[in-house]
């Protein structure tokens, strides 16, 4: 009988003198090149007058400007919810948490509109022995690795309406999310790809069960092959924006091992 994810198992039975831990960053940097949604600008950054002062002093201060879906990001439940929380109403205790990674990037690589099935999320408990009950559900898919050519990334290079309907990545099957939220009642949940639906989806089945449980979603998500399956512990803290939809993120995530290995 499956059960809880064992919380840090690196810690269990080891004197806490004998654990290193690690801090892993798993956002992408917000510059000119960041890759947004086709139908959003990208994001702006306007250098100020930055440099010494008459006082004697170096003083900078910059502009930025950016929609608040794009990059490494936080997609709200008020995003696909008339009633789903918005980016500052979630509870901080939803955006941090232990983590595990479900790793499907040899299914993403042989298909890249592949769909996360239930299956692909009951064999991982079953490999792993635990239930993913009251985890931050991370999905990885491989695709981070493409970040920088926006072709690769989005399967198009094109921008408008219509360039959405060239869209090809993986994603979380509707099916898939709603057996997260009906039977496993997890924290929050993040990709690495631009959306947790896959590219060609019109309907957004995954975002819609998702936002409308009130689950919080992360996107553009990198790095997660140096993360295990297991043992992980997330803090994924985006902007606070009173009544946004969404917002800019930085999600990092820290591992323990022991000292001598």
């Amino acid at each position: 009988m499956l059960t809880g994810c064992d919380r840090e198992p690196a810690r269990k039975f080891i004197r806490p003198s004998a654990v290193v831990e690690s801090w892993i960053d798993l956002t992408h940097s917000f510059d000119a090149a960041t890759i947004y949604w086709p139908t959003e600008k990208g994001f702006r950054f306007e250098p100020g007058s930055n440099g010494p002062t008459p006082m004697g002093y170096y003083y900078a201060a910059n502009r930025f400007a950016t929609a608040e879906h794009g990059g490494t990001h936080l997609d709200a439940p008020r995003h696909f919810s008339a009633t789903g929380l918005t980016s500052d109403a979630i509870d901080v205790g939803r955006l941090v948490g232990d983590a595990v990674v479900i790793d499907v990037s040899r299914q993403c690589a042989a298909d890249p509109d592949y769909e996360i099935t239930p299956d692909d999320l009951i064999n991982w408990e079953r490999e792993q022995h635990c239930q993913l009950v009251d985890l931050i559900v991370l999905l990885r898919t491989g695709w981070s690795a493409k970040w920088g050519d926006r072709t690769a990334y989005l399967g198009t290079d094109a921008t408008g309406p219509e360039a959405v309907k060239k869209l090809r990545f993986p994603g979380l099957s509707p099916l898939a999310a709603k057996w997260l939220v009906e039977q496993r009642r997890i924290k929050a949940i993040g990709i690495d790809t631009a959306s947790i639906d896959h590219g060609p989806s019109t309907d957004f089945g995954a975002h819609v069960a998702l936002c409308g449980a009130n689950v919080p979603i992360f996107e553009n998500v990198t790095a997660l092959d140096r993360l295990p399956p297991r043992g992980a512990f997330v803090a994924a803290l985006p902007m606070k924006i009173a009544g946004g939809s969404g917002g800019p993120l930085r999600i990092v995530a820290r591992i323990s091992r022991p000292a001598d290995r």
